[in-house]
């Protein structure tokens, strides 16, 4: 049974950092793209950062560049995402997602993952 589960969410003041992590169980992790998405109520789930099955490359959403950065230790079957100068829009839930290998489909796009993590909230206060 496949097992996606985040952690290192909270409440953190804006300009502060967190780092999440996603752990998987029941697959094998190396043969799985690793993304991170995020939603808010109401609003649709939305691609925040990707990270391909051996880590050799990576991409983000623009309203994360250069504050975000997602990277994946394979020994460990562990996904993080790294989160500073945190801004009081980043406030959602963070999902993190697996997209097999060879998938279809674009990496930013939800229908392209197979599996999902329950999410973990992060709250930024202004």
């Amino acid at each position: 049974q496949v097992q996606l589960v985040e952690s290192g969410g909270g409440l953190v003041q804006a300009g502060g950092s967190l780092r999440l992590s996603c752990t998987a169980s029941g697959v094998t992790f190396s043969n799985y793209d690793m993304g991170w998405f995020r939603q808010t109520p109401g609003k649709e789930r939305d691609f925040v950062s990707v990270i391909i099955w051996n880590g050799g490359n990576t991409n983000y959403a623009d309203s994360v560049k250069g504050r975000f950065t997602i990277s994946r230790d394979n020994a460990k079957n562990i996904v993080y995402l790294q989160m500073n100068s945190l801004k009081p829009e980043d406030t959602a839930v963070y999902y993190c997602a697996a997209r097999a290998r060879f998938g279809v489909g674009s990496r930013s796009s939800i229908s392209s993952y197979n599996y999902w993590g329950q999410g973990t909230q992060v709250t930024v206060s202004s």
